[in-house]
């Protein structure tokens, strides 16, 4: 029998009681994830000690690699691999029985995937240069490609899942299990977007990479930018199913049109911000 993670209510209010604190209701949340998808949960907090690394490191090394210190796109990826790894667990623990061994093998496929890149990216951090589109030497060639095959193993595993959840209905309301179904779908095509990149061999278009940028994520200012509409699309994972969770809530007897509308406007502009990119527009003209 499946976990239901989604709808479950805590002791506090199945018993009537006051509801639990935001602290305790994440503390058991995670306690839950863990019982019922380990792998992904490890995962999830190994990415949060190499967070915890790569702050540590920053105010000590002061080398640069495409305008940012060394150690922000470790960071970022550590925080992204995160909400990635636990959010996933955490949509596939809502289906139903017969498909949990499935989920257990796609688990450690994912899990594999994202320890590999995570290893790449921090050892070539640890070198001072970058670990994406890096063919300087042999050695960082094989780096890259070696992330482009656990990359590519990702995006297969992803479209394995977006079959589950479409051939067997996850447990809750039908605007949270559509929330998942489109939430994955748009998942699965930020991944695909990210292939544009790897076809140009750099996600600036219009310019080389690095160079001007947002504060703190880097985002080019001066020319157009794949990251942008890349990052929008992997992080409907978690907005469109809250959106479905939201909705069924609210407005139950709507909640699946409007989830559908809310997915479709959330992938129009992930479509914008994508061709936005593609005519080297940036998102944000620098001065």
């Amino acid at each position: 029998m499946a976990t239901s993670l989604s709808f479950a209510p805590t002791t506090a209010t199945a018993t009537g009681s006051a509801p639990a604190s935001w602290p305790s209701r994440a503390a058991h949340a995670l306690r839950v994830l863990y019982r019922v998808n380990p792998v992904l949960s490890w995962v999830g907090w190994l990415n949060v000690g190499l967070a915890l690394v790569a702050l540590a490191l920053l105010p000590f090394d002061h080398r640069v690699v495409t305008g940012i210190p060394v150690w922000v796109k470790p960071l970022k990826f550590s925080f992204s691999v995160l909400a990635y790894a636990w959010t996933l667990g955490w949509l596939l623990a809502d289906l139903p029985a017969a498909s949990q061994r499935a989920v257990r093998w796609l688990s450690a496929g994912v899990a594999l995937s994202m320890v590999a890149e995570q290893t790449c990216i921090f050892l070539q951090a640890s070198r001072g240069t970058t670990s994406h589109f890096n063919g300087a030497t042999a050695f960082d060639g094989l780096v890259f490609a070696v992330m482009g095959v656990f990359i590519m193993l990702n995006t297969a595993l992803t479209l394995w899942a977006v079959y589950l959840v479409w051939r067997h209905r996850p447990h809750g309301p039908a605007g949270y299990v559509w929330g998942v179904r489109l939430g994955l779908l748009l998942f699965l095509v930020g991944s695909v977007l990210g292939g544009m990149m790897i076809h140009l061999n750099q996600h600036t278009v219009g310019a080389p990479d690095g160079g001007p940028g947002l504060p703190g994520i880097g985002w080019s200012t001066r020319a157009g930018d794949l990251r942008i509409a890349h990052f929008l699309g992997l992080h409907a994972l978690q907005v469109v199913p809250l959106l479905g969770w939201w909705l069924s809530r609210q407005l139950p007897r709507r909640a699946v049109l409007l989830t559908w509308l809310g997915a479709a406007t959330y992938a129009g502009l992930v479509a914008a911000l994508f061709m936005q990119a593609m005519h080297g527009v940036p998102l944000l003209a620098g001065r």
